[in-house]
């Protein structure tokens, strides 16, 4: 069966030239968005339940866009000023240039890793003395907590922010050949949302390897996995399944 509509459980992307828009005008096909999950923050009360308190600690280390806005949303609640000698580990570029939306970057002591969480390894090592605190979601990659052990460092982690899944109810009578799921809690929230869906000829395309995990647990077909060699992203996948199925040259 051609492909003719996909809707990607994400938010639509604010880049003019995203790929998927792209996918969508190169094949004449329609691409919808639609988040299946969503953050909420966690209240200064209940991170005060998990025995965190911001003082004790020298750095923080911020994974991503939402641990720098809840870790300001906090502190701002908690009214922690925050010394300018604090220490900020950045998972990535883009989270230490998100985070001059709170601090003055030049006045402020910034580390910055290159893409994944072990390459703050090198950085956090060399200030091993520091008692850092780890302010993120209900849903960990277990690849932090591992690498931070390996440190032998001093840190803490605390839930700052939780992913909750979304309504959907809407979607209800609306059919897509396609659903691109990028994680596992966007599968939960699927059969959440939907606890009678059966797959029948609508396609499955998931990126990752516990999302396709999640997926085949509650016995989805998957029919595009990313990411692969030749297909690294998700749209690239998506791309090539289209070429194959409408046999677009």
């Amino acid at each position: 069966m051609k492909v003719k509509t996909i809707l990607v459980s994400q938010p639509e992307p604010k880049v003019e030239n995203s790929p998927y828009f792209e996918l969508q005008n190169k094949h004449k096909i329609k691409v919808d968005f639609r988040s299946f999950i969503h953050v909420e923050g966690v209240s200064a009360k209940d991170i005060r339940a998990q025995k965190i308190d911001i003082n004790n600690f020298t750095a923080i280390i911020l994974t991503s866009r939402n641990s720098v806005d809840h870790f300001f949303r906090v502190a701002e609640e908690m009214r922690y000023k925050i010394p300018e000698d604090l220490k900020y580990f950045c998972q990535s570029e883009a989270v230490a240039f998100y985070l001059q939306k709170y601090v003055v970057y030049r006045k402020r002591k910034i580390y910055v890793g290159q893409k994944d969480f072990v390459d703050l390894s090198p950085l956090i090592k060399k200030y091993k003395d520091e008692k850092f605190l780890l302010p993120a979601s209900d849903q960990l990659n277990f690849d932090i907590p591992q690498t931070l052990n390996n440190l032998k460092v001093e840190w803490t982690q605390a839930t700052f922010y939780k992913t909750v899944m979304s309504d959907l109810s809407d979607l209800a009578d609306v059919y897509y050949d396609i659903l691109a799921f990028f994680s596992p809690t966007g599968i939960k929230s699927l059969f959440k949302n939907f606890p009678d869906f059966k797959q029948n000829n609508t396609r499955i395309a998931v990126f990752g390897s516990t999302t396709q995990k999640e997926a085949l647990d509650c016995g989805l077909r998957i029919d595009i996995l990313a990411p692969t060699p030749e297909t690294p992203s998700m749209s690239m996948a998506l791309e090539k399944y289209i070429v194959d199925t409408n046999k677009v040259k």
